[in-house]
């Protein structure tokens, strides 16, 4: 974690190329991460494709300024909860409407992609929660974008694994109070 905090530290000062090199200590975690968002549904992101394309936007114009490890995880779950929303608005538009499909959250992993309908009802619905509380819709994209447990996410924040799963829960009261009638979240 050290040597993580230090290589930010000197992309930050002026060795941009270290910035790589948190990329490649990190990547095995990475794709595992965007293995699990994505699993086999996902036709037109893989999760080699998910997680380069979130090394370029965080890399892409050089405006990004990283400095721990929890700081790297939430702007790689932005990116990649933003690469998965732009896919899905993109096929959404291709569609010309379509299915409305029930949006389910759940504690565990999704075992798989959600319909593009579930994806963007959930982005607009992220978009209203972090205007409320800025960390737990940071949570929610560390969870449902990233993967992560309640242990690594509270890790991340400096928290306790009790507070994770509170502002979780909270954050998902929230986001079902947003959602359309017709959509459901799972209970705890």
């Amino acid at each position: 974690m050290a040597e993580i905090t230090q290589l930010l530290a000197q992309a930050r000062g002026g060795e941009p190329e270290r910035l790589a090199e948190v990329f490649a200590v990190l990547y095995p975690e990475l794709r595992r991460l965007a293995r699990s968002r994505l699993a086999a549904a996902e036709a037109t992101l893989t999760p080699t494709v998910l997680v380069h394309e979130a090394f370029l936007r965080l890399t892409g114009n050089g405006s990004v300024t990283l400095n721990d490890r929890q700081h790297f995880f939430a702007c790689a779950a932005r990116a990649m909860r933003s690469i998965v929303v732009d896919a899905a608005r993109r096929r959404h538009a291709l569609k010309r409407g379509g299915m409305h499909a029930d949006l389910t959250l759940t504690d565990r992993l999704m075992p798989h992609v959600a319909a593009d309908d579930e994806v963007l009802a959930l982005d607009a619905a992220l978009e209203l929660l972090r205007e409320h509380n800025p960390r737990q819709m940071e949570v929610v994209e560390l969870r449902y974008f990233a993967g992560f447990g309640f242990a690594q996410i509270a890790e991340l924040h400096g928290s306790s694994e009790r507070t994770a799963k509170r502002e979780w829960e909270r954050a998902r009261a929230f986001l079902y109070a947003q959602l359309e009638p017709g959509m459901a979240l799972a209970p705890p």
